[in-house]
């Protein structure tokens, strides 16, 4: 026994000395897996957005360079100065900025709002703006309220997976109801004369009409007035201090004026002035 005690000792001991590192490097790759957006961009120096190509005045990309801006672009450049972080963006949509929240791609999604369905899948922030709905139309039709659109002949488009979507469903279950891709797909079919109207939010429609007169004017409908909150959506984690600070920095942007000086610095870039903004738009 003496002769045996000795090699079973260092048996055990290897053992015992070897379990903690797996132990070890379990516990670090659930750390890392577990790790909130706040400490990853702290960490890594890097915060990611989705951004949408056609959405102006929110996001524009030039296809030469590349490049992105609008007034989004400004609000989370400067959400990144906070974090003492550079952007990298993530081409999405509307209806995608959701999944690529769920799938980690990315730690913000702008202008976007909440809704029940979101809310199970990631987290918003305080509002952004409250935006107000309405449509851009052919000559054919001057609508004022969603009723004028709720009728059979009455063709509408919208983006999929937005709150367009909800809208127009909504409140124009009678019409002939297309959706699309991206709002572009939805602009081409307005202007070839294939849809009568376009369900869009107020800035969006603004930016449209903007860049292309032909299509205006903006048309804000009532009876009912819809007008939701637009937010930053976030992942949904238990660490909150991210959307914290993302909260802080939209109460006192809001506050200041600062994003609305951005959102109307960017619709006169793409030909809106001032008296054409609705007077129910809230920035």
């Amino acid at each position: 026994m003496t002769t045996e005690t000795p090699f079973l000792g260092r048996r055990s001991l290897a053992a015992a000395l070897a379990l903690p590192l797996v132990a070890v490097a379990g516990i670090a790759r659930a750390a890392d897996a577990a790790e909130s957006t706040f400490d990853r961009v702290r960490r890594t120096k890097v915060l990611r957005c989705a951004a949408y190509p056609g959405a102006a005045p929110y996001f524009s990309k030039d296809l030469a360079t590349g490049t992105w801006s609008g007034a989004c672009v400004q609000m989370v450049n400067d959400i990144a100065k906070v974090f003492d972080a550079k952007l990298e963006y993530l081409d999405s949509t509307y209806g995608n900025a959701v999944l690529d929240l769920q799938s980690n791609k990315v730690d913000l999604a702008c202008a976007l709002n909440p809704t029940p369905a979101r809310a199970l899948s990631i987290g918003f922030t305080h509002p952004m703006i409250i935006h107000p709905f309405g449509c851009l139309s052919s000559k054919a039709i001057a609508p004022k309220t969603w009723g004028d659109l709720n009728k059979p002949e009455v063709r509408i488009v919208f983006d999929l997976g937005s709150l367009h979507e909800t809208a127009a469903r909504r409140y124009c279950p009678k019409a002939q109801l297309t959706g699309f891709k991206t709002t572009d797909e939805c602009t081409l079919a307005l202007q070839s004369g294939r849809a009568d109207a376009h369900i869009l939010a107020a800035v969006l429609g603004l930016a449209a009409a903007g860049k292309n007169p032909a299509l205006g004017p903006y048309h804000l409908l009532g009876e009912p007035t819809v007008a939701l909150p637009s937010c930053l959506g976030v992942q949904r984690e238990p660490d909150t201090r991210f959307k914290e600070v993302v909260d802080a920095w939209l109460d006192m942007n809001r506050g200041t004026g600062q994003i609305r000086e951005w959102l109307l610095q960017e619709l006169a870039k793409v030909g809106v002035s001032l008296d054409q903004v609705p007077s129910a738009l809230s920035f």
